[in-house]
């Protein structure tokens, strides 16, 4: 450049691919290929393009990339912030309604990317399990669809919250006994969820419902938690319930979790 400059991209999300997997036409086709040609042009131009997940810097390479100005560094949580912490030490857990009981947890947004159906399905699978109850924290266009199913099935063993202030993310990620991560198998190497690594951060299981060979089931099969593709939720039910009455194993997954985000 004109000032000596390097440009480094940090590429969080793939785009024109996103926009065509939301439907857009104009993402699809020529018009698409247009707008992927000059993304990689730039790329290709760029000292270093950084991307949060292994399948997305395959998906750039695939593209022409070189190999040599791409790195993988993941998307991260604060861990000084967030920390594990006891179920009972917890106030938002009274402040919540929540008790004692074996708390269900998903945190953040919830879009086009992630999973939404087998979510409703795992809720009506478990809503006669007595003690048991899914809390959804955040925002995003699933939420309508999980507010349509609760109140359509009339599911009593689901809790709404907002989005949280930062100061309070210490209390609410670890108010979950288990965290919920999705994401569609078609937007593998689109984007990353990043509610991941403060579930890890918090010390919880996670619970990936999504493409068994994703970079998020890479993560979590290897100790801090569970993996079903999305039309398994019967048997992810039959897990959790198992998982619940272990709580040896529910300590050590958590334990597993803070040692992946720590690694």
């Amino acid at each position: 450049s004109l000032t000596g400059a390097r440009l480094v991209n940090w590429c969080q999300d793939l785009f024109p691919e996103n926009a065509a997997a939301m439907g857009l036409r104009l993402a699809r086709g020529p018009a698409g290929d247009v707008l992927r040609a000059v993304r990689n042009a730039s790329l290709r131009g760029a000292e270093m393009n950084v991307a949060p997940c292994p399948r997305m810097a395959a998906r750039l390479a695939a593209e022409g990339v070189p190999r040599e100005r791409l790195t993988v560094i993941p998307n991260w949580a604060d861990g000084e912030l967030i920390r594990p912490l006891a179920a009972q030490d917890n106030p938002l857990r009274a402040a919540w309604g929540l008790g004692d009981r074996f708390v269900i947890g998903y945190s953040g947004n919830l879009g086009c990317a992630h999973e939404v159906a087998p979510l409703i399905e795992l809720m009506t699978l478990l809503a006669k399990e007595p003690g048991l109850v899914f809390l959804f924290i955040g925002a995003g266009a699933g939420y309508r669809s999980l507010h349509a199913a609760v109140a359509g099935r009339r599911l009593a063993n689901v809790v709404f919250r907002p989005y949280q202030d930062r100061d309070q993310l210490p209390l609410s990620l670890t108010a979950p006994d288990v965290h919920l991560v999705t994401l569609r198998p078609e937007w593998e190497g689109l984007v990353m969820p990043s509610k991941l690594y403060g579930a890890l951060a918090a010390g919880r299981p996670v619970v990936f419902v999504g493409d068994p060979e994703g970079d998020v089931a890479r993560i979590v099969r290897d100790g801090p938690g569970l993996v079903a593709a999305p039309d398994a939720m019967p048997a992810l039910a039959v897990q959790l319930r198992a998982l619940r009455r272990d709580p040896a194993r529910l300590a050590w997954m958590g334990a597993a979790a803070r040692r992946a985000y720590e690694g």
